[in-house]
């Protein structure tokens, strides 16, 4: 199929690659598929201008402010497509066009040679003439500073108050990180090419992307070991692969048996949350084990739970004997009994969940590798697991992930916007999913009931890890839709039965 052959935004793809990698799949086409560079620049104006009209079906007048490279380039082709549908176009250089070489200096003459105008951006460019604005400017290309030009140009587009149009990435922002390369243009859409980059899911990328739409330009990639995504997207069709329909003869025992243990004194509500969450995701039969003065508070807010006072910790070896999966962690504390839970649930070769208190613990005694737990941790338990602060987590996080990985084992789960999940021999994973009004207390003792709830049905952590994130943060998307402020945990917990029985 052409790329000039249908009107509907392609599906986005599951594979995220770095720039590096996507600039190599732009080499492969032009090298080994035979496409010239220009016919791929063309393609990339064709699709751009589909999606503008299919997102901006009443634009007639349209501000492209181009750069001087390939980016630039992309919006002279896009501006001379749009011209020749009857749109009205404005084009704004920051860059003499003069200056412009190979590809991008061939759509700017054509562009020109078609009756195309192109004004020098300034100070009185009047962005705010066009129903959109067109963001070609930097595109990938930025490897340093930002040039003041550039920047102003970047300013005004955010200042245009029209909706803004980015071409592959927003100018300013880093393709790989997600951050802002101290100033970035502001999106209401992006439009990305070739392949899915990083930048557009990490950091600070779905806030300066807008929503993300794709076009391969007809370029697949090729099959090759060497070619490795960066990031898998979790898909939603996960969630019936992992939890089909449930035989007619089902029974609670098919569904297997959660411990959850912590709650130490004055936290009762960490356990009650994970219990709950783990039966509401299907659980056969879930048990906390709290100390005393938190039990009888966990076991009257939920009777379905069974709940045991754990007043001697040498008692436990019975309950782990029982248990098919072990969450350790919500509200446990960091007391001399804590301390002795902790380290007799360490003996278990049972699978762990392991969040909050119980990380804490791994990062104080430096423990780790194991191979049967899944670590939780927020970016604060993060850097306090690799002895470093919470920017420097923030900053990198696909590379605070594999760092985690690479000491503790496992599969660690890194919360946060785009939470990301990472496991030995795997492709990393990021949750698109989930909202500013989950940064609640309690959420993550319900993501942590829910992966262990799912991994005593499935029995496979990686895919249960991955459904897990997914329906905690679609329960998370479902309670904010009147509004983020205010969203309870314990709403989660019950919201996200609907979203594990999508079948």
């Amino acid at each position: 199929m052409g790329a000039g052959q249908y009107n509907v935004p392609m599906a986005l793809p599951t594979a995220i690659y770095s720039t590096r990698q996507v600039r190599d799949l732009d080499a492969y086409a032009i090298r080994e598929l035979g496409i010239p560079g220009y016919t791929l620049m063309k393609r990339a104006g064709e699709a751009s201008l589909r999606m503008m009209r299919t997102r901006w079906p009443m634009a007639h007048q349209l501000v492209i402010v181009c750069g001087g490279g390939n980016n630039g380039g992309d919006g002279y082709v896009l501006a001379r497509f749009a011209q020749a549908a009857g749109l009205e176009v404005r084009v704004f250089a920051v860059c003499d066009p003069q200056q412009l070489r190979g590809d991008a200096q061939r759509a700017w003459q054509d562009f020109v040679a078609s009756s195309g105008m192109v004004e020098a951006f300034g100070a009185d460019a009047d962005l705010a003439s066009g129903d959109v604005v067109v963001d070609a400017i930097l595109g990938t290309g930025l490897d340093g500073p930002i040039r003041p030009a550039i920047a102003a140009a970047i300013t005004a587009v955010n200042a245009s108050g029209r909706p803004v149009f980015a071409l592959d990435i927003p100018s300013g922002l880093s393709s790989d990180s997600g951050l802002p390369m101290g100033i970035a243009v502001r999106a209401d859409c992006t439009i990305t090419f070739i392949g899915l980059k990083t930048g557009l899911y990490l950091g600070d990328g779905p806030e300066y992307c807008g929503t993300v739409f794709f076009d391969d330009l007809e370029v697949g990639a090729p099959q090759s070991q060497d070619l490795v995504p960066r990031l898998h997207r979790i898909l939603e069709s996960e969630i019936a692969a992992a939890l089909p329909r449930r035989p007619r003869a089902a029974h609670k025992g098919s569904f297997g048996r959660v411990l959850v243990i912590g709650s130490g004194p004055g936290m009762p509500g960490a356990t009650r949350l994970a219990g709950e969450a783990a039966l509401r995701v299907g659980a056969g039969l879930v048990t906390v084990l709290a100390a005393p003065e938190s039990a009888p508070a966990v076991a009257g807010g939920r009777p379905e739970l069974i709940v045991h006072a754990l007043e001697d910790p040498r008692s436990l070896e019975e309950h782990l004997a029982r248990a098919d999966v072990v969450a350790v962690g919500p509200g446990l504390g960091r007391t001399s009994w804590a301390r002795e839970v902790f380290e007799r649930v360490l003996q278990t070769r049972k699978p762990l969940i392991v969040d909050a208190d119980a990380l804490n613990l791994i990062a104080e005694q430096g423990l780790g590798p194991r191979d049967n737990w899944v670590l939780t941790p927020h970016p604060g338990e993060a850097a306090r697991l690799l002895n470093v602060d919470t920017a420097a987590i923030q900053a990198d996080r696909l590379g605070s992930l594999e760092a985690l990985v690479a000491r503790y084992g496992g599969i660690v789960v890194l919360k946060g916007a785009g939470t990301l999940i990472g496991g030995r021999g795997q492709v990393a994973a990021i949750c698109e999913r989930g909202n500013p009004g989950m940064a609640a207390p309690g959420m993550g003792d319900v993501l942590t009931g829910a992966v262990a709830g799912i991994l005593a049905q499935v029995g496979d952590p990686w895919s249960a890890t991955r459904v897990g994130v997914l329906v905690h943060a679609m329960a998370g998307d479902a309670e904010a839709r009147n509004g983020e402020r205010g969203v309870l945990a314990s709403e989660v917990a019950e919201e996200i039965r609907a979203w594990v029985n999508l079948q």
